[in-house]
């Protein structure tokens, strides 16, 4: 099984292509976080290279700038080419069966901006919910489980 699931932030702005034959494909750069910090208290990130086909690449050519943060499906692909050196170059990248928009770097306070929403709406303009109020007061009673009564 080949599978791969990464959430990070895109390292540079995606850069769209189309083939020969007219099919859209875009190369991007995700910076996944590392679970762990350095001896300086610091997190190292591991820059992933990706790319993702058709509709999904100019989506995400669209929608995506520098910073936005998505999560990705796909698998890893290797593959190799001879360089104009001479030497012979492996590459590794991830292909993306699906790409999940999950903010830009205005959504995030690390990154210290305010700009507007990168998907095309101030982040003002946005529609919110109200939960002061019970959102299950319509279903009927309560009612109350122990633990004997979960399967698990």
């Amino acid at each position: 099984m080949n599978k791969v699931i990464l959430i990070g932030r895109l390292a540079r702005d995606p850069e769209m292509r189309t083939t020969m034959s007219g099919t859209n494909v875009t190369r991007f750069t995700l910076a996944v976080s590392r679970p762990y910090q350095d001896q300086n208290g610091e997190r190292s990130a591991d820059f992933i290279n990706c790319v993702a086909w058709r509709k999904q690449a100019e989506n995400i050519a669209k929608y995506c700038t520098k910073g936005s943060q998505v999560a990705i499906e796909g698998r890893i692909q290797t593959g190799s080419y001879d360089a104009q050196d001479g030497s012979k170059r492996y590459t590794t990248d991830i292909i993306c069966d699906n790409c999940t928009f999950l903010g830009t770097k205005s959504n995030d306070n690390s990154f210290g901006t305010n700009e507007a929403n990168h998907f095309g709406e101030s982040e003002a303009s946005m529609p919110t919910s109200d939960i002061s109020e019970d959102p299950f007061k319509d279903f009927g009673e309560e009612i109350a489980l122990s633990d004997d009564d979960l399967p698990f």
